[in-house]
């Protein structure tokens, strides 16, 4: 298929920043002094597993019980309003502003949007931008804490093992992936906003589970509501957001087309940009980590983007990050590679 021009980035946009160059993206957050904290506990791992492994037995329990009538539009409504929020908290929170800095914002939105990724149980808000930064400094290769890629081994085992390492294996790895925040992400750790995000991480984690059961109750009463408030927009909401984040990690450097050079597998996958609010754009984002922007192409939808440009356009972020023309058609391929 052949690449047709990209469009210029909408000039129209308040605050937006059009010039980024090569220094403008992650890479020159790090710092060369690493102080490593420690692998992950057997304690965490505990709690991984049961994260994993729990919630889809839980859906599946869940849905069984939904033909028998414990299931209401509440529940549905608390599900999808969870997914959107918590998923938004890890695209734009997590992800764009606190990783990549791809923008800036108001008191407000900084924390909501730490807050609600803190609720979609991914780690705390430093753990999780330690990790992405050091995925994207050795995308695919052996030090990547996710690839798909490195280290694969041959035949259907060795790509069933690889898969499941980037999907979720990583998260029981023995590396040392939630060590060197002072060498990834010092400017976060020096953050007091972001720190004390982190520091309550559970107690966001806590509300996530909570809130949904205290509506459920009130809404369709009793404990029944609260119940089932707490495993549709609780469990089972932290499930699909969970595989929703993880599958950009293992189908989107495998699956997709290819436009931009980026030094690595990353894919733009079309379903993964719908389901994870515009993340799926993969090999957009690898090209330019530091765009607010993934959905490059105007038919690439991309909702975290809307979401920015409406916040910027209602003054709650500025410094809005985009890549240039110029950029875009330097690092465009003659032809999209699948």
């Amino acid at each position: 298929m052949t690449v047709t021009d990209l469009p210029k980035a909408p000039s129209n946009l308040p605050h937006a920043h059009h010039d980024m160059d090569e220094h403008d993206d992650v890479h020159v957050l790090y710092s060369h002094d690493s102080e490593p904290v420690g692998e992950v506990g057997n304690n965490v791992k505990i709690l991984t597993l049961i994260a994993v492994v729990v919630p889809p037995l839980v859906l599946a329990v869940a849905i069984w019980y939904a033909w028998g009538g414990y299931f209401s539009w509440t529940d549905l409504t608390m599900m999808v309003v969870g997914y959107f929020m918590t998923s938004m908290g890890i695209t734009i929170g997590y992800h764009r502003l606190y990783t990549h800095k791809s923008f800036e914002a108001s008191a407000p939105v900084a924390w909501a949007a730490g807050i609600c990724g803190s609720m979609a149980v991914q780690g705390p808000l430093l753990w999780w931008v330690t990790t992405h930064r050091r995925h994207h400094l050795h995308s695919d290769d052996l030090q990547d804490p996710h690839s798909p890629h490195a280290g694969r081994q041959k035949g259907i085992i060795g790509w069933v093992r690889s898969f499941t390492h980037s999907h979720v294996g990583w998260l029981f790895s023995n590396d040392d992936i939630a060590s060197s925040v002072k060498k990834y992400a010092p400017d976060v750790a020096a953050d007091p906003r972001a720190r004390a995000i982190s520091k309550l991480f559970p107690f966001w984690v806590l509300m996530g589970f909570v809130v949904p059961a205290v509506i459920g109750g009130l809404v369709d009463g009793g404990w029944k509501g609260a119940f089932l408030g707490f495993i549709w927009g609780g469990v089972i909401r932290m499930f699909l957001v969970h595989h929703a984040t993880w599958s950009i990690n293992s189908v989107c450097h495998i699956w997709g087309a290819r436009t931009y050079r980026s030094g690595d597998h990353s894919r733009n996958n079309p379903i993964m940009g719908i389901l994870a609010m515009g993340e799926g754009w993969h090999n957009n984002h690898h090209a330019f980590p530091a765009s607010a922007r993934h959905g490059l192409q105007w038919w690439q939808f991309d909702l975290s983007w809307i979401t920015i440009r409406t916040l910027g356009a209602l003054g709650l972020v500025k410094r809005i990050r985009l890549p240039g023309p110029e950029r875009m058609a330097a690092k465009r391929l003659d032809r999209a590679v699948a």
